[in-house]
């Protein structure tokens, strides 16, 4: 069932859009469609869930001196994504999947909130570091070094 609009009430018939219109029109409807192929492709669901499972029953790797507890066996230890532009963060967009490291939860916070006034080098420092320890484990428990070998 087709809807009337008030134009077809009326009696008049809309006019036909010029040719220029036309092209134009599809021109820039093709460019933005390119543009959307183009875009790097984004992890799904599931291979970024394998990223964050890895990350359980592991002791804290980031080991904030001062705040972390050091406790192996904490129940807190959570995926804590890289607060770093060049791993995929920015405004309200976590990074991905692929940057976390195993943290407990005051470590998590002392990363995510700045509440003491550390510097965000130094912060950026200590997740680096604790991702150089945390890769090779992940690498082993999800079996991504044999892959990568191949």
């Amino acid at each position: 069932m087709q809807r009337k609009t008030p134009l077809a009430r009326t009696g008049f018939k809309r006019p036909e859009p010029s040719a220029a219109f036309k092209t134009t029109f599809h021109t820039q409807t093709g460019l933005r469609k390119a543009a959307l192929k183009t875009r790097r492709k984004r992890v799904t669901v599931a291979e970024g869930a394998r990223y964050l499972a890895a990350c359980r029953g592991e002791p804290c790797y980031l080991r904030v001196p001062g705040v972390c507890r050091l406790n192996p066996v904490d129940d807190t230890v959570v995926p804590c994504h890289s607060n770093q532009s060049r791993h995929g963060k920015a405004g309200g967009l976590k990074a991905d999947n692929e940057f976390t490291v195993p943290g407990c939860n005051p470590c998590h916070r002392w990363i995510d909130q700045n509440r003491v006034g550390t510097p965000r080098r130094v912060k950026f420092d200590v997740w680096d570091s604790g991702y150089e320890l945390w890769a090779p484990v992940r690498a082993r428990k999800m079996g991504l070094e044999m892959q990568e070998a191949v």
